[in-house]
C-alpha cells in the first residue's frame, strides 16, 4: 500500500529535482586471487560484504594461475615425474568452488582473464608472492582454446542467462611491464583482439572490454609499445603535480585498434587511483599523491573520450580504486579513509558503471600475508574480521535509495524508489586539508596527526512530508567511535592480538554513536549534527520501521537519470 502525506516533500524548503543515483560503489568489489577465495575466512567476509554493504560482483586476479589447477599437461602424481598428458586437459573442480561460493552468496563474478598458466608463459614468475606469470602466450591458439573451453564449461554449467550478465576484461595493467605484462602494447591489443573474438563466437551477447590499463599520468611514459621510465623526469620534478595533464593509458590507442578492425567494446576499464610514482634522473621512485577531487577529474575525462568515440554505448567500469594502489599503506585501516572514499563516490556516481574498491578482504596475499592485524592492507576488514571505519563507510552508503533528492557540499540526502525510504550520509572531509588528498603512510602511527585537522562542521538541513512519528536511527563514525586500528594501538599496536584483544576491538570497531530522530506530528524531519573532523553519518529508517518512512507516491521513480 502506498503510504500518503499531507503535505509535499520538501527540503530545506525547496522542491528536490530527483535524480537516479547510482551506486557505483557496491556494483563490484575487488579481491586478491582465486585461489583466495577457497578459504574459509575469505568467504565469510565475502558473503557478509554481499549482505551488509551490498557487493553485487567481486573481480580477483589469477583464475588461470597454477594453483587453480585449470590448464593441465601432465598427472600431477607427485612421486617420481608427472606423466605427460597427450594433450592439453582443463579442470575446473577449484574454479568451480570458487564460483558456486559466489553465486550462492548472491552476487556475480566479474571475470578478469588471467593471468596465463605455466605452460602457455613466455616468461614466469613475473610479480607477487605467489609467482604470477604475466606474459603473452607461446601461442595464442592455445590461450584461445583455453578461454573458450572455460567460458563453455561455465555456460553449461550455470547457464546462458547467467553467464550473459557476468563481464569479460582482459587481463590486468598490461602497461606495467615487466611485471604485469612481458609483451608490448601491441602484443596485449592482439590478445585482447584474440579473446574478445572468441567470447564472442561463443555468444555475441557477451560483454567483453579492456585495457584494464592502471593509473592516469601527466607525461608519455606509455605511449611507445613499453614502458619508458627516462619520460617520467618532469613529472617527478614537479613542483605542482595538479598542474600538470593527467590523462588514462591505452584508452584512445585501445578504441582506435578496435575501431579499425571491427572489434567490439562493451566497456572500457581502467583504474584511478589518486597517486602515482614517478622515476627521477637518478631512477628514484617518488610518490605523488593528486588533489582530492583526482577521481571525479579523470571520470570526467573518460566519459568524454566514450561519448566522442566510435563506442559512444560502451560502459565505463574502474576495476581498481583506492587511496592508493599500496597493500601497506597504513590510510587504509583509518578513519580518514572512510571520509574520503564517501566523499570520493558521491562525486563520482554520476560518471562510472562501477567503481571497484580493492579489495574488500585483507586477506590478500600479493606480498604474503600481512604483519600485525592492521597493517595496511586494502580490506574493509582485516584478516580478524574485524571492521575498519571503511567498511562502515561501505554499509552507509548502501543505506542510501537509488533517488537523489539533494546533492549537498557535506553529503546527500536520498530516497528509495521500491518503497519510498528516505535516507542521507554526510561527512567532514575537514576544511584545513584543502584541495589536498590522502598521501600514504608507512606505519599507523604517521597517519594519526591528521587527526589534528578540522574544524568540526555543522549539519542542519529539514524534510517536510514525511510520515509523522517516522524513527530513523543516527549513526556516526568518528574518532571516539567505531576508530579500531587507534584502539589496537592504544593497546601498545600487538603484533598477534590475543583472542581477548580481538573480541576487545570487535567491540570497538563496531561501536559507532547511535541515536535516534523522530519525525514531528507536522511531517517534518530537522537534522542537526554536529560533525568532528573525518567524521561520515548516515540517517537511515529504523529497521523494525524501515517501511514507515514514506513520501507521497515514492513507489514510481519519477525524474531524470544520471546515467542510462
Amino acid at each position: 500500500m502506498t503510504e500518503q502525506a499531507t503535505s509535499a516533500l520538501l527540503i530545506d524548503g525547496q522542491e528536490p529535482a530527483e535524480v537516479r543515483l547510482h551506486h557505483v560503489w557496491n556494483e563490484c568489489v575487488g579481491a586478491g586471487r582465486a585461489n583466495e577465495a577457497l578459504r574459509a575466512d575469505w568467504q565469510a567476509h565475502f558473503r557478509e560484504a554481499v549482505q551488509v554493504l551490498g557487493a553485487r560482483h567481486v573481480r580477483f586476479h589469477g583464475l588461470f594461475h597454477d594453483d587453480m589447477f585449470v590448464y593441465r599437461t601432465d598427472d600431477g602424481g607427485g612421486f617420481g615425474p608427472n606423466q605427460p598428458l597427450p594433450e592439453p586437459v582443463y579442470t575446473f573442480a577449484y574454479v568451480d568452488k570458487v564460483f558456486d561460493a559466489i553465486l550462492d552468496a548472491g552476487a556475480r563474478p566479474f571475470v578478469e582473464l588471467g593471468f596465463m598458466p605455466r605452460e602457455l608463459a613466455t616468461r614466469t614468475e613475473t610479480l607477487f608472492w605467489w609467482k604470477a606469470h604475466c606474459s603473452p602466450p607461446k601461442e595464442m591458439g592455445q590461450w584461445v582454446a583455453l578461454v573458450d573451453a572455460t567460458v563453455r564449461h561455465w555456460i553449461e554449467r550455470y547457464g546462458i542467462d547467467e553467464v550473459r550478465q557476468w563481464p569479460f576484461e582482459v587481463w590486468n595493467e598490461p602497461n606495467l611491464v615487466p611485471n604485469f605484462w612481458t609483451g608490448t602494447r601491441t602484443e596485449y591489443f592482439e590478445l585482447y583482439e584474440a579473446t574478445a573474438r572468441a567470447i564472442k563466437a561463443i555468444d555475441p551477447r557477451l560483454r567483453v572490454g579492456g585495457p584494464s590499463t592502471s593509473v592516469f599520468v601527466p607525461d608519455a611514459r606509455y605511449s611507445g609499445e613499453t614502458h619508458d621510465p627516462s619520460l617520467e623526469v618532469e613529472t617527478a620534478v614537479a613542483a605542482d603535480p595538479d598542474e600538470l595533464d593527467w590523462q588514462p593509458v591505452w584508452i584512445h590507442e585501445l578504441i582506435e585498434y578496435c575501431a579499425q578492425r571491427g572489434l567490439p567494446i562493451d566497456f572500457l576499464s581502467t583504474h584511478l587511483y589518486p597517486t602515482d610514482y614517478a622515476a627521477d634522473s637518478l631512477g628514484t621512485l617518488k610518490a605523488i599523491t593528486r588533489q582530492k577531487d583526482a577521481t571525479y577529474v579523470d571520470l570526467q575525462v573518460l566519459r568524454t573520450i566514450i561519448e566522442n568515440s566510435p563506442y559512444p554505448d560502451a560502459e565505463l567500469h574502474i576495476t581498481e580504486w583506492s587511496t592508493s594502489p599500496s597493500s601497506r599503506d597504513a590510510i587504509h585501516d583509518t578513519l580518514f579513509a572512510a571520509a574520503y572514499i564517501v566523499r570520493a563516490f558521491l562525486k563520482g556516481a554520476p560518471l562510472a558503471d562501477s567503481i571497484s574498491y580493492w579489495t574488500f578482504t585483507d586477506v590478500f596475499e600479493e606480498g604474503g600475508g600481512g604483519i600485525g592485524p592492521f597493517h595496511g592492507g586494502f580490506g574493509f576488514v582485516n584478516e580478524n574480521g574485524l571492521h575498519k571505519p571503511t567498511f562502515h563507510a561501505m554499509a552507509m552508503l548502501h543505506r542510501l535509495g537509488d533517488r537523489l533528492l539533494a546533492e549537498l557540499p557535506d553529503g546527500a540526502i536520498t530516497r528509495s524508489s521500491a518503497t519510498g525510504d528516505v535516507s542521507a550520509i554526510f561527512y567532514n572531509y575537514p576544511a584545513d586539508m584543502g584541495t589536498t588528498g590522502l598521501a600514504s603512510r608507512n606505519g599507523y602511527a604517521e597517519t594519526r596527526a591528521l587527526a589534528e585537522m578540522g574544524p568540526e562542521r555543522r549539519v542542519r538541513h529539514r524534510v517536510e512530508g514525511l510520515r509523522p512519528g517516522t524513527e530513523l536511527t543516527v549513526e556516526i563514525l568518528d574518532w571516539e567511535h567505531g576508530n579500531v586500528a587507534e584502539a589496537w594501538y592504544q593497546m601498545g599496536a600487538p603484533l598477534n592480538i590475543t583472542r581477548e584483544q580481538t573480541a576487545e576491538l570487535r567491540h570497538v570497531a563496531d561501536g559507532l554513536h547511535r541515536s535516534t530522530l523522530t519525525v514531528g506530528d507536522d511531517g517534518v524531519l530537522d537534522i542537526d549534527l554536529t560533525l568532528p573532523a573525518w567524521a561520515v553519518a548516515s540517517v537511515a529508517p529504523t529497521l523494525a520501521r524501515a517501511a514507515a518512512c514514506r513520501i507521497p507516491g515514492a513507489l514510481r521513480p519519477r525524474g531524470g537519470s544520471t546515467r542510462r
